[in-house]
């Protein structure tokens, strides 16, 4: 089963992607912070990130330039997760490293295929 890493503070949007995650079909471990982001991701081994830009004193970018500097993670695809929905956002995030981009609030069927797109195509719905 496909492993995916979620970094989200919000309780409800977490709740969200968890249950999608599960529909879909994938496994799924969820970190609440940054530096909670960084201890999993040492220890574990994902196919993919989805890592919310906002986050409480350790933002999504810093994360990001962590995850890169780590060879065992540095290839593994990180999806940004955010309500920066404004052009040019998008473009900054993936010029940041990121290798994709899902806004907020969340359109399920865009979800669904941009996950689909990185984890092959794995979809039960």
């Amino acid at each position: 089963m496909k492993r995916i890493l979620v970094v989200e503070d919000s309780t409800v949007i977490m709740e969200l992607i968890r249950f999608l995650l599960t529909t879909f079909g994938y496994e799924s471990k969820e970190a609440r912070d940054g530096f909670e982001a960084l201890k999993i991701v040492k220890e574990n081994r994902f196919d993919l990130i989805l890592l919310d830009i906002q986050l409480p004193g350790f933002d999504g970018l810093d994360v990001l330039k962590e995850i890169k500097k780590l060879p065992e993670v540095n290839r593994t695809p990180v999806i940004a997760l955010t309500a920066h929905a404004m052009e040019g956002d998008e473009d900054r995030f993936l010029k940041a490293g990121c290798s994709g981009y899902i806004s907020k609030p969340i359109d399920i069927g865009r979800f669904q295929s941009v996950l689909d797109s990185f984890m092959g195509g794995q979809q039960v719905l």
